[in-house]
């Protein structure tokens, strides 16, 4: 296994343990080639909506007519370690991890 993804399309992708959601990286990044302790810039910011009270696990029904909450997460990828900058709304911000390992 690795931290990081290479998808058909060329572009890497990680697994966010922040946001719960995978960031893909593309040619708009640069990337160190290093799968095991990779480094991405520059940073990247993901903003995002989903419906109050719902999330990943639980997703809402499709015909869902209700408040919705917006995230924000916001990181640098380096040496292998995520770095939650202090605008992200998921509770890591401020605190770096080590990149979990992403399934092929």
């Amino acid at each position: 296994m690795s931290k990081v993804y290479k998808s058909s399309d060329g572009a890497y992708i990680i697994e966010c343990p922040g946001c719960k959601r995978y960031h893909c990286y593309d040619e708009r990044w640069e990337f160190n080639g290093d799968f095991e302790k990779p480094t991405f810039t520059p940073s990247y910011l993901s903003k995002y909506k989903h419906p109050k009270g719902y999330d990943n696990d639980n997703p809402a029904p499709l015909e869902y007519k209700g408040e919705y909450v917006y995230e924000v997460c916001h990181s640098f990828v380096t040496d292998g370690k995520i770095q939650f900058l202090n605008d992200c709304t998921h509770e890591f911000a401020g605190q770096t991890l080590d990149l979990p390992d992403i399934e092929d």
